[in-house]
């Protein structure tokens, strides 16, 4: 095995060979909102609930064996991009860490966020060129966040998205839903790299369990949901249930049996 292999065993399943990231990366971008004020009670939290690795910024990955010993059962990502709503062009992202720092805090992989469609995309493709390459020489796994800024998003702007990722370096890409399981199909036949699917806004339990389903079905190889985790109400619960469908130890209905429990004992609010 090398560095990389290596790596991405420490966030996918060793035998389902999927993973659930948990990206809490949020706080850069939008501030700190609801569910991430404390963040490290959330780590512990999603740690027991089974999250197989999370996406932090340097300044808390730097703390967490600090902060919570023992949280090693997940796999922990640096986040190399940032913007924040307060820009007048918030979808232009920055690089703000190194694949060099990451080696450093014992990270496991790295990230990095492009908005393709943008006037800043080429910048972006760029930024991830570099960083593809610093992956290459230490052997460090690159979890690219591939995005398309074009309105409506089509099915084709995101499998193309994804095959950029690829032929670019990236060894997982995370995207966006595109709307049907027949479309994530369409997607999946173009790609050759394990593809999550990004949670995106808070939507409810419910609906991310449908989606993860029918994302499962289609061929991906797990999920990397934020808001609709620590926004949940019950975020070691929600992850835990999330977990199970991913790694099949229970069934979609199942799944969808223990959200209602769930909402009957008040442990959730949306």
């Amino acid at each position: 095995m090398n560095g990389k292999d290596i790596r991405l065993s420490r966030i996918f399943h060793p035998e389902t060979k999927r993973a659930c990231l948990v990206p809490l990366d949020h706080g850069v971008t939008m501030g700190p909102i609801e569910g991430i004020r404390n963040i490290w009670p959330l780590i512990e939290q999603v740690v027991a609930g089974g999250a197989d690795g999370i996406v932090l910024h340097k300044g808390y990955l730097n703390k967490v064996k600090s902060q919570i010993p023992g949280t090693r059962s997940s796999g922990y990502i640096l986040h190399l991009s940032a913007s924040t709503l307060l820009s007048k062009d918030s979808s232009h992202k920055v690089m703000v860490g190194s694949v060099e720092e990451a080696i450093k805090m014992g990270a496991d992989a790295v990230s990095i966020h492009v908005n393709l469609g943008t006037e800043h995309e080429a910048d972006m493709i760029q930024q991830f060129g570099a960083v593809s390459k610093a992956c290459l020489e230490w052997g460090m796994p690159l979890l690219a966040m591939m995005y398309s800024k074009k309105e409506p998003v089509s099915g084709a702007d995101l499998a193309h998205a994804v095959r950029l990722a690829e032929e670019l370096g990236a060894d997982i890409v995370k995207v966006e839903y595109p709307g049907s399981e027949e479309q994530m199909e369409n997607l999946m036949g173009g790609v050759d790299i394990p593809v999550v699917v990004a949670g995106g806004s808070l939507t409810g339990t419910k609906d991310v369990l449908s989606m993860i389903n029918e994302s499962l079905l289609a061929g991906a190889s797990g999920v990397a949901i934020g808001r609709n985790v620590f926004q949940s109400g019950n975020p070691e619960m929600t992850m835990r249930i999330i977990s199970s469908l991913v790694h099949g130890t229970l069934t979609y209905q199942e799944c969808l049996f223990e959200f209602r429990k769930m909402e009957d004992r008040g442990y959730v609010t949306r």
